[in-house]
């Protein structure tokens, strides 16, 4: 009923800069928070970035800087700028989001996934 799918990851070098997107589509009467993950081989997921539905921004140490998150909320979308990218950037990133869902709105909002985008960033 609600998905997420996320486009832009791919293969760059260090130093480069990669946009990473995320549209949700579906039955959703409102979004609140959406998120960046990854992943990398043997590792947690982590957060990355985060973006209230007022504008609210948070990063992870690592990327603050160099990664800048953006939401749009008309068209429900949310994007990863990520630049100055390292080695130590590469791996699968996710999107997420806390919807509300319009066919079930008496739930509350609930996390959605997307199937997430391989980022690899060479030496």
């Amino acid at each position: 009923q609600v998905q997420l799918v996320e486009s832009g990851g791919g293969l760059v070098q260090a130093g480069g800069s990669l946009r990473l997107s995320c549209a949700a589509s579906g039955s959703i009467l409102r979004i609140n928070t959406m998120t960046w993950h990854r992943q990398a081989p043997g590792n947690q997921r982590e957060l990355v970035a985060s973006a209230t539905s007022s504008g609210s921004t948070t990063y992870a140490d690592s990327v603050k800087g160099r990664f800048t998150i953006s939401r749009d909320n008309t068209m429900n979308t949310v994007s990863l700028q990520m630049n100055r990218l390292t080695p130590e950037d590469t791996a699968v990133y996710y999107c997420n989001a806390d919807i509300v869902n319009s066919r079930r709105p008496l739930i509350g909002p609930y996390p959605v996934w997307g199937q997430g985008t391989q980022v690899t960033v060479s030496p």
